[in-house]
């Protein structure tokens, strides 16, 4: 056969722009789910629905630890998938859609179990398990699915990456969205039971619906590319030798380290922040979201800041200006007076700054640790090193949310009880949330530091270490 008759490969259409809007709103529920519950749930647990502060983080814990595990279980369910309709990964997202939505929403109701403080103390501890638990798996459901449509949308790099900047502007713009329907309920509505269930509700039907665009409005362009390269089945490693891959790549060590000690900080934070700005500083939960929407909009924006920055200096050097910023900002919540209140915003301008680093940077790293990998072995295995950055930072955020829970309890924290005015907190529970506002965060973040400035993989390495691939692939 000549070359001219042999049959060329079926190239498919580029992706249009409605198509990469769906997919990017695919993002925007869990998006908003996630940085209400960050921000808003243990401040809501201890405050509204007058759980004690040590249950309020052991729910907490439990419900990220349970997230972590389910991860890989729905990973390898949705992959076996097999719907002649709808694929490998719809069919979780068009069944979890609903069931998302409402199990988020009754994070935010608080049910009476008895008129025994004690007793109804254990039967909001088994209730919000419950439903942290069945959240979780819905979430799961419907996010983990979506995650995975990337590679099946289109196999080309760059629109890979076009895809994925849809992805994440819905993502910063959910969490942002989220934040100012949060301002915006609080000021209407006098209650605050009642402004949960509000905030829960909007946000339970706001976070469903784009679920179903994302369905409707990318199922075409996935099934013509089942049609034309038919369903793409990833290599199955053993969980134990992933474990192996994983950490004994020296260099991924670290990423995990700088990674969990920043969102460590980014957690502890946003969950301790509303008790800082009402019992500390005196102020409202208004003024809360206020602050939050300070620090996030200030990340959002020098996101592209420090992309260019990093592109002239190096990711290192980046991180170490970010962090220090933050350092100082974060220190100096520590000393924060009522009646300096309005230095609060300076100082979330300037851990917005540094927050923007920990969005930025961690992940900026792990393409390196996977060209390395592939370096050594001749393989690229991205999804063991994601999916264990995933499961750790869970796992760690768990630790710490658990512990923020543990030292109010014992710091004396006196939980709300409905129907009677907020109690005023003992100087030992005040200087318990100072404690994790400032010195904890800071700690975390110092450490983090110590790691990358021993991070061994520099410009230059990096360098290298292209140069050998490109010279094996050559060769080959």
């Amino acid at each position: 056969m000549s070359e001219s008759s042999a049959p060329r490969p079926v190239v498919p259409p580029p992706l249009n722009f409605s198509t990469k809007l769906a997919y990017g709103a695919g993002d925007l529920g869990p998006a908003i789910t996630a940085n209400i519950l960050a921000f808003f749930l243990l401040f809501f647990f201890t405050n509204v629905a007058g759980m004690n502060a040590a249950l309020a983080g052991s729910v907490l814990m439990i419900g990220k630890i349970w997230d972590a595990v389910n991860d890989p279980l729905v990973g390898v369910l949705s992959d076996r998938t097999r719907s002649a309709r709808w694929g490998r990964r719809y069919p979780w997202m068009l069944y979890g859609a609903i069931p998302f939505g409402v199990t988020f929403f009754l994070q935010w109701v608080v049910p009476r179990f008895s008129q025994n403080e004690a007793a109804n103390q254990w039967g909001l501890f088994a209730y919000y398990v419950l439903i942290s638990v069945l959240f979780n798996i819905f979430y799961t459901m419907v996010n983990l699915p979506y995650t995975a449509l990337t590679p099946e949308l289109t196999q080309d790099y760059n629109e890979r990456t076009s895809l994925n900047s849809f992805r994440f502007a819905f993502s910063i713009g959910g969490s942002i969205l989220s934040l100012i329907l949060a301002l915006v309920i609080f000021r209407i509505v006098p209650d605050a039971g009642q402004q949960y269930l509000w905030l829960g509700g909007i946000c339970a039907v706001i976070s469903t619906l784009p679920l179903y665009w994302c369905v409707f409005g990318t199922y075409r362009r996935t099934m013509a590319m089942v049609q034309l390269h038919g369903s793409q089945n990833e290599q199955n490693i053993p969980f134990f030798t992933q474990l192996k891959i994983a950490f004994s790549n020296r260099p991924f060590l670290f990423v995990i380290g700088i990674y969990l000690c920043s969102w460590l900080a980014v957690q502890i934070t946003a969950t301790i922040l509303p008790y800082f700005v009402v019992n500390c500083l005196g102020l409202s939960s208004e003024t809360f979201t206020l602050i939050a929407l300070a620090v996030q909009g200030t990340a959002l924006l020098m996101l592209f800041v420090w992309s260019a920055i990093s592109a002239r200096v190096g990711k290192k050097a980046v991180y170490f200006m970010g962090m220090v910023l933050w350092i100082i900002a974060q220190a100096g919540l520590f000393f924060l007076q009522p009646n300096q209140s309005g230095l609060v915003y300076p100082l979330a301008i300037m851990a917005g700054i540094g927050v923007s680093t920990a969005y930025l940077i961690p992940w900026s790293m792990i393409p390196d640790v996977i060209e390395l990998d592939e370096l050594n072995t001749g393989q690229r295995r991205e999804g063991i090193f994601y999916g264990f950055m995933v499961l750790l930072q869970k796992l760690g955020l768990a630790l710490g949310l658990f512990i923020v829970g543990q030292a109010l309890d014992q710091a004396g924290f006196i939980e709300s009880v409905a129907g009677q005015p907020t109690p005023v907190q003992p100087e030992s529970a005040l200087l318990a949330i100072r404690l994790a506002i400032g010195p904890v965060p800071t700690v975390a973040l110092i450490i983090g530091l110590f790691l990358a400035y021993f991070y061994p993989i520099t410009r230059e390495v990096h360098a290298e270490i292209l140069l050998k691939l490109r010279e094996r692939q050559e060769r080959q």
